[in-house]
Formats: structure tokens, C-alpha cells, sequence
């Protein structure tokens, strides 16, 4: 057993506390007769802080996207609480994601490739098997540009979410900041995030993982279960 295991995920949990609750407070208890737009944006928000720095400090190893994510929620606070023009709103949406995908083309260029650390990494993948195999094929070289392309289509998951972050913002938040209006359009918002960004991202992800096997099995005519790890080795 790894003494240092990876944190498990858990998908359901974010669900709930970062997209669920948050939207549903801010769509039903922005009223004045409530907790009024700034109370519900303080109680809203306060759910996904509170639990991505529980993330942060309950792991061993930093989670920088964890933390990127704070600083998301606390910019879109500040522009409600601070009762900025709401077409900020729709900027820090989009720049977000696209700061993460410029950091991955960075990162690429620096010798990071972050498709190697994410997906084509020993956790997941008999890496050594893989490697031994596309040595004795002479077919590395064209399998480390495969996976150059695989982390530029990454980066391209980021720029599909920066553009339909703004399209989304946009379209929705349409209300003075700092009202009612806005904190049920920025509920709004969020909840639709989900289906409309988050599920094709994933689905973009899977596409991805799929390439990288078939490469894989295309250059060194291993199969599936020959590339995965198994956890019971």
C-alpha cells in the first residue's frame, strides 16, 4: 500500500456543496424578507471556500487548482459585494480557464507536459511496460508528439470552458450587482454550468485519454489490459 495515496474524489460532494446548495441559496434567498443579495452571496460562497480550503489543508500535497478555485469564488463576492459593473463578471468567467490552459502550453514548452502527469502517468498506466515496448518498436519518438498533440488538445478543453464561461455569464447576468437579480442570475449561472460546461469537459476528457490509448496500443500493440494499472499487482 502507498503511504502517500491520492486524496479520493468525490464527484457527488463537490456537486452538492460547490454547484447545488450555493445556486439554490442564491436563487431563494436573496430576498430582503430573507438573508437580502449581500447575506445570501456571503452564505452562498461561503459553502465552496469553506470546503476548497478543507481540500487544501486536509491533503498532504497542495491542490493549486483547489486554490485557484477560491480565488474564483472570492473575485465573483467581491464584484457583487463591491457592486461592480456585472460585464466583469462574465470576464473573470472566461479568464480563469484561460489561464489554466495557457499554464498547460507553458508548461508543455517548459518540459511539463501536463497530460504526462494527469493521464500517461504510472497511477494509471503500466508506464515502464509502455515505454520498454515502444523502445524495442523504435516508435518512442513518434509516440512523445502524439502525446505533445494530446496536451495541446487539453489545453483546448480550457479554451472551450474560458468561451463558454463569457457566452454563459453574458447571456444570464444581465442585473445590477449587488441586487437581488444578480445573485438569482449568478445561481442561475452556476447551476447551469454543470451540463452546459463541466459534463462536455469531461466528456472532452475521456475523448483524450481514449487517443492516448489508442496510440499507445498502435505503437506497441499492447491491449487494454496490458496498459492499465492493476491496482491487486
Amino acid at each position: 500500500m502507498d503511504s502517500q495515496a491520492e486524496p479520493k474524489q468525490r464527484p457527488f460532494v463537490d456537486l452538492i456543496i460547490s454547484i447545488i446548495i450555493p445556486s439554490l441559496i442564491l436563487m431563494k434567498l436573496s430576498g430582503e424578507d430573507k438573508l437580502g443579495p449581500a447575506g445570501a452571496l456571503i452564505v452562498a460562497l461561503a459553502f465552496p471556500i469553506c470546503y476548497g480550503l478543507f481540500e487544501l489543508f486536509s491533503n498532504k500535497k497542495r491542490n493549486y487548482i483547489a486554490l485557484l478555485g477560491i480565488v474564483s469564488v472570492l473575485l465573483t463576492g467581491g464584484i457583487g459585494l463591491l457592486k461592480i459593473d456585472a460585464q466583469w463578471l462574465a470576464v473573470k468567467e472566461a479568464a480563469i480557464p484561460l489561464i489554466l490552459g495557457i499554464g498547460v502550453l507553458v508548461a508543455n514548452k517548459m518540459g511539463f507536459p501536463v497530460v504526462r502527469k494527469l493521464l500517461f502517468n504510472p497511477k494509471l498506466m503500466n508506464v515502464e511496460r509502455i515505454e520498454s515496448s515502444l523502445e524495442q518498436k523504435n516508435t518512442k519518438t513518434e509516440f512523445e508528439q502524439k502525446l505533445d498533440r494530446a496536451n495541446l488538445y487539453f489545453a483546448g478543453t480550457f479554451l472551450f470552458s474560458a468561451i463558454m464561461n463569457y457566452v454563459l455569464a453574458k447571456a444570464i447576468v444581465t442585473s445590477e450587482s449587488g441586487t437581488e437579480a444578480f445573485n438569482q442570475e449568478l445561481g442561475k449561472m452556476t447551476l447551469y454550468s454543470y451540463p452546459i460546461i463541466a459534463i462536455p469537459s469531461t466528456i472532452m476528457m475521456l475523448v483524450i485519454f481514449y487517443y492516448i490509448w489508442r496510440t499507445v496500443n498502435r505503437l506497441t500493440g499492447l491491449k487494454l489490459e496490458e496498459v492499465l494499472v492493476n491496482e491487486e499487482d
